[in-house]
């Protein structure tokens, strides 16, 4: 247990004298009814009658006030409380097949439009993040409480060029690493230069509150591995969750006045889900994504925190100093 205002404790100080003057107004009395035993009214008053019950009002007293002064140093002390906590990091697919409108209005704005109904439902301390992939992956919104923060960059979204299932993992383990003060991992590509060995691991499970919710519509046509990624997830026990857009079998969109043959890679998807103990989902249209939105609710933790503990030792100190006045009236008609 630990004090917000330590320094009031010194007032406990009093409670010793307290009890000091207590036994030398015993003694006192008890000197009086020596000198004057022979009167009937001595008995009464010196409280003989009651016996060890005529010390209980004044022992409650000063042990009431012995806990009000520890409730006027505010204590708190660890609790381990349950409550839903994580961190979730949308990861959006923004290569140019999500301008399709085989979901009304668009593919687009209909995960758009999910995702905001599913953040809205969230309680405050569920942080949520925003990531963005195409042929490349960068953070547009870092994990945070704020609604609104959250909803400005989820506008800001639109769609741009190829589909890296890797880059967009990559950006999320970067987003979730850089909000908890962990060294960001790197992936490298078959065009970068002299690639530098990739950092060592954090131990498993370090991430467990946190998910990757990877939504595209499109198989991975951009370099690096999107597995090796994944198993990079895996290895910080990040969870990722695969939303898959679209059409296993292939399909032709017109967009923009283009043709543009989209094509999901179902099996890549479920291999990702897999291997970082997430699951996969397949969405053909808008009530679908709120669907699954639905069951990717983050999860119940148990977390010690400090809790300020004042208010119990306050109406502990009060209940104590009430039994002492009740039985000092009831006993003596009198307060001790």
């Amino acid at each position: 247990m630990s004090f917000i205002w330590p320094t009031l404790l010194w007032s406990l100080l009093l409670i010793p004298l307290l009890a000091v003057l207590y036994i030398r107004l015993q003694q006192r009395r008890r000197r009086f009814a020596a000198q004057y035993g022979n009167l009937g009214f001595v008995q009464t008053a010196s409280g003989r009658g009651l016996g060890i019950r005529r010390h209980l009002p004044p022992v409650l007293f000063l042990v009431g006030l012995t806990i009000l002064g520890i409730a006027l140093a505010r204590p708190q002390t660890v609790v381990r409380l349950p409550r839903i906590e994580g961190t979730v990091i949308l990861a959006f697919d923004v290569s140019g097949s999500m301008a399709a409108d085989d979901l009304k209005p668009t593919r687009m704005d209909a995960a758009k439009a999910a995702a905001q109904d599913f953040i809205q439902r969230q309680p405050s301390t569920v942080q949520i993040g925003v990531v963005a992939f195409s042929d490349n992956g960068f953070s547009v919104q870092a994990p945070t409480n704020d609604r609104d923060a959250i909803q400005a960059a989820l506008s800001r979204l639109s769609p741009q060029r190829g589909t890296s299932l890797a880059h967009g993992i990559q950006a999320s383990l970067n987003t979730i690493a850089s909000g908890k003060g962990q060294e960001t991992v790197h992936l490298y590509s078959n065009i970068t230069p002299q690639p530098t060995p990739s950092p060592t691991p954090v131990p498993q499970g370090t991430y467990t509150s946190a998910v990757i919710v990877l939504l595209t519509d499109g198989e991975n046509n951009e370099s690096p591995d999107p597995v090796a990624a994944a198993q990079t997830a895996a290895e910080r026990g990040v969870r990722i969750y695969t939303v898959g857009i679209g059409s296993a079998a292939g399909a032709i969109l017109h967009i923009n006045g283009f043709t543009v043959h989209t094509q999901l890679d179902e099996p890549l998807l479920q291999q990702i889900s897999q291997l970082t103990g997430g699951t996969y989902y397949h969405a053909e249209n808008a009530q679908d994504l709120r669907t699954i939105y639905d069951n990717l609710n983050p999860q119940l933790v148990i977390k010690p925190e400090k809790t300020e503990v004042t208010s119990l030792f306050a109406g502990a100190s009060i209940l104590v100093l009430l039994l002492g006045g009740v039985f000092s009236l009831f006993w003596f008609n009198r307060m001790p």
